[in-house]
């Protein structure tokens, strides 16, 4: 017995040792081996301390996100605004209360209220659309450290235009493109998104009716035709979808595309806001599916040239897409950046004496948002959507082809007020990339270039996409979209107006830091 005792003493004696001495040899590891290495200067005098701070440094964008800014100051999008994008698809709830927390005294653009406002039952709505079934979370309990909710079917009507306010792109097509909801989805290919976020995006679409999806320059898959969605291709320089096994312009591939009846019309890719160049995909994101699809190596880093090689010039690119549109009988347009007046009144002049030009023009917002870019391109090069906007739709008016072309405006449009001020501005329809990506689960974690999405929207990876639950997240897509249609008819009906397509400069003004206020002008 005794000596049983002694050596179960002598076994804790031993343990307590290296629970003791094993810190202890770990902390002296550290040390010599930081004093000792060449790449981190501060390691090398204090060992201790720098491996402190380089922790803090890898966890300080969760810290920041989380503990120490505030809701409106987190960047490319602040709390506020993620909360607000996903209380509409959560919960189809638009409402606030107390005031709001925006900052008046900086510069802004505003909508101009009327003082004899339109009632919402006077609002050109399409009356003829049955109610949308989707589902939504009730909360029963929300306490401190409980929280109680259900998922609920409800009907919401999905805000569509009527026959007589419909957008129509290329009215002389064979085939023109009639669009009854006034948002879609902007470009994200798949490959930067994975094929279940694509799913859930095509699927929620296509339950709220009246809209569409922009493939991106990754080319059509069948992700995208989960739904009877409305398709907008895009090709980029790279020509995934429509290139052959050379690399070159497939024209019977482009046929082929155009008889899929979902595809409505098609976008050339000239420049993206946050990169002016060509698509980049990390070769990890690059999986057997997207290889094929793009026809281009597994594993391996995909990026587009900086523009095409079949044009170089207006001339060449009106021809292009001139046969483009004859080939697929469909509208074809162009996604631009502005970098100043003289560009798009270049184009513009062009059209005028050619007779010949897109049939509608997508203007990229120089704080767009992108799957991966480079940081001076993103931060530097390319005017923002609202001047952007302006500069275009005042080229197109000035040289009589405006109503030759419509306009979609695209950059941070993510709630109903911006969008009717991008509207005044000139625009005719609008993309929103990020504000969507919420709605699938994105929670801004900035990892879209690594594939390593946290919450699998952003990522091909299997294991990170098991977050990703479609069934659920196409109903958030679908509300988002329909509460942003709401919206934009009640600000509509806030300015006097009896639908949004009614929004022009007349109103819409700026404000200064100063509170100066300036019209904007036709």
């Amino acid at each position: 017995m005794k000596d049983t005792w002694s050596a179960t003493t002598m076994g804790l004696d031993i343990l307590l040792i290296l629970v003791v001495l094993t810190p202890l040899v770990l902390v002296i590891w550290v040390i010599i081996v930081d004093r000792n290495q060449q790449e981190h200067s501060i390691l090398r005098n204090y060992p201790l301390l720098g491996k402190a701070r380089y922790i803090l440094e890898k966890i300080g964008p969760e810290l920041r996100q989380y503990l120490f800014q505030n809701d409106t100051e987190g960047k490319p999008f602040s709390r506020h605004q993620y909360e607000t994008i996903v209380k509409r698809g959560k919960y189809l709830t638009d409402k606030i209360g107390f005031g709001s927390v925006k900052n008046f005294e900086e510069g802004d653009w505003y909508v101009v209220n009327s003082m004899f406002p339109r009632q919402m039952e006077e609002q050109r709505v399409d009356r003829e659309q049955s109610p949308v079934t989707t589902s939504i979370y009730h909360i029963e309990d929300d306490g401190l450290f409980y929280r109680k909710e259900h998922r609920q079917s409800v009907k919401q009507d999905p805000w569509l235009l009527p026959d007589e306010d419909a957008i129509v792109v290329g009215n002389a097509c064979v085939q023109p493109w009639r669009i009854k909801g006034l948002v879609g989805m902007s470009a994200m290919s798949y490959g930067a998104l994975g094929e279940k976020a694509i799913t859930a995006l095509s699927k929620g679409l296509g339950l709220a009716k009246g809209t569409w999806m922009n493939t991106g320059e990754g080319g059509l898959t069948k992700y995208h035709l989960q739904s009877d969605v409305d398709i907008l291709m895009q090709i980029g320089p790279g020509l995934f979808g429509v290139r052959d096994k050379n690399g070159e312009f497939d024209w019977g591939e482009l046929k082929k595309k155009s008889e899929i009846e979902q595809v409505r019309a098609f976008e050339l890719k000239l420049g993206q806001g946050a990169k002016i160049r060509g698509g980049h995909v990390d070769g990890e994101k690059v999986t057997p599916s997207i290889a094929e699809i793009r026809g281009v190596e597994v594993g391996k880093d995909i990026d587009s040239p900086n523009r095409f090689r079949q044009f170089d010039d207006l001339p060449s690119l009106f021809a292009f897409i001139k046969k483009v549109r004859e080939v697929s009988g469909k509208p074809v347009g162009m996604k631009i950046v502005v970098g100043n007046r003289e560009n798009v009144a270049s184009l513009a002049q062009a059209m005028k004496e050619s007779g010949e030009g897109p049939d509608f023009i997508t203007v990229d917002g120089g704080e767009g948002g992108t799957g991966a870019s480079y940081q001076d391109l993103a931060d530097g090069v390319g005017l923002p959507l609202r001047s952007a906007l302006m500069l275009t739709d005042q080229a197109l008016r000035e040289y009589g082809v405006r109503d030759r072309v419509k306009i979609i405006a695209s950059g941070k449009l993510i709630t109903p007020d911006t969008m009717a001020v991008a509207l005044g501005l000139g625009a005719d329809l609008i993309h929103v990339a990020r504000g969507l990506m919420f709605s699938v689960g994105c929670i801004q974690a900035l990892r879209c270039h690594t594939n390593r999405c946290p919450v699998g929207v952003a990522t091909t990876d299997p294991k990170l996409q098991r977050a990703l639950v479609v069934e659920e997240k196409q109903y958030r897509v679908a509300n988002y979209v329909m509460s942003l249609r709401k919206g934009l008819f009640r600000v509509a009906a806030s300015a006097g107006l009896t639908s949004p397509v009614d929004f022009d400069h007349s109103h819409v003004v700026y404000k200064d830091r100063r509170d100066r206020v300036f019209p904007t002008q036709e």
